[in-house]
């Protein structure tokens, strides 16, 4: 990634998922989930952000998808299968019946598969993003392809076992996989490029949202910030995100909502205030309209709390 990209990195939320999402994995170096999972906690439009230190691979099922990579946007249907390297800014959106599975590894583990296999180190660039689908494979390639389904069939099944020498699996498995994927990254699907001043926009956009989302700002306010027109940053944000400037300013609102509700011990109108909600009755209308159940409903289904 050029020096450039590097530094927009800093205005990009970093998330981290044993501490954002699964505390129970707060330390762990592999983390493994469905993809339906995550997007009830996130949301089905996911804001761009960036997991420092971990490589994700997200393989959607079934359902449309549009994936946004660093520069490089992606709109697919599933079946497709997207790697992010670590600190990569990356976005995306999904059907309401998507499906899959998302793996999250410490680049640790990648390096130590890398130094003993130099060749998964050639095929396998941490410095760009990669989308695969199976349309573009041969009938060869295709058989590496379902090996790569099942492999995330394994990892479910034993994520959710308590066999012996589960952690040594789930490595093993996690270690497999990412060679499959190195095997065929060189057939990446087709992209279209987003422009460096598009992007310069877009970052300064949510670098605001994340330090004025608790102020409740309004659209016109951060657009007068940035120095750019409500239509062109909704034209910006449509083609990068595929969702309205309007939507991810709420659904960051909505990210720190659930993360208070599910991991910390404060009141429902102690975090109405937090967030920069005034009217706690507001508020709880606000989430239900948002999620289709009260914060408190939310809190009792959420089985990490």
């Amino acid at each position: 990634m050029s020096t450039g990209n590097q530094r927009t990195v800093e205005w990009i939320p970093n998330i981290i998922v044993g501490e954002d999402y699964d505390s129970k994995y707060a330390d762990a170096a592999i983390h493994y989930d469905v993809l339906e999972n995550f997007a009830s906690f996130f949301g089905r439009d996911m804001p761009v952000h960036r997991h420092a230190q971990y490589l994700q691979l997200h393989y959607i099922e079934q359902g449309a998808i549009n994936f946004h990579i660093d520069d490089q946007l992606y709109q697919t249907q599933a079946p497709a299968l997207f790697m992010t390297p670590p600190a990569i800014p990356h976005s995306f959106q999904t059907e309401k019946n998507a499906s899959g599975h998302v793996l999250t590894v410490h680049q640790s583990i990648i390096w130590q598969l890398m130094k003993r296999d130099t060749q998964i180190g050639q095929e396998l660039d941490l410095n760009r993003g990669i989308c695969i689908i199976p349309d573009d494979l041969s009938q060869k390639q295709r058989q590496q392809w379902q090996m790569i389904e099942q492999s995330f069939v394994n990892l479910n099944e034993e994520w959710n076992s308590e066999h012996a020498a589960k952690s040594l699996v789930l490595e093993n498995l996690t270690c497999l996989l990412v060679i499959q994927v190195a095997r065929l990254s060189t057939r990446q699907a087709k992209s279209c490029a987003v422009t460096n001043d598009d992007l310069r926009i877009f970052h300064h956009f949510t670098e605001q949202i994340e330090q004025h989302f608790t102020d409740q700002w309004l659209l016109p306010r951060y657009t007068s910030t940035i120095g750019v027109s409500e239509s062109r940053l909704n034209q910006i944000c449509k083609h990068i995100s595929n969702i309205s400037p309007k939507k991810i300013i709420t659904e960051r609102v909505l990210r720190e909502i659930k993360r208070l509700l599910t991991f910390s011990g404060k009141s429902v109108n102690e975090i109405c205030f937090e967030v920069g909600f005034k009217d706690p009755a507001y508020f709880s209308r606000f989430f239900k309209n948002q999620t289709g159940v009260s914060p408190l409903s939310y809190r009792k289904n959420q089985p990490l709390v």
